[in-house]
């Protein structure tokens, strides 16, 4: 089970976890929006995500995140 952290990027989410991956991401605001169409944000720290407001509670994502389902 990979462990995903602040520093992890959006990518390495949708591209390790697929459509879980992208609810999870969609629940906390970060639509990644049928086939990634924003290629500057699929490089996006998490945590640059939340930054920048794209991305709520991201404490909360990392737990959705890192439980295994």
């Amino acid at each position: 089970m990979p462990s995903f952290s602040p520093e992890s990027k959006i990518r390495d989410v949708v591209a390790t976890l697929g459509d879980r991956g992208r609810d999870a991401l969609k629940r906390h605001g970060c639509d990644t929006g049928e086939g990634f169409v924003d290629v500057l944000s699929q490089y996006q720290t998490l945590q640059h995500a939340a930054r920048t407001e794209r991305l709520r509670d991201l404490p909360a994502l990392l737990a959705a995140l890192n439980t295994e389902q």
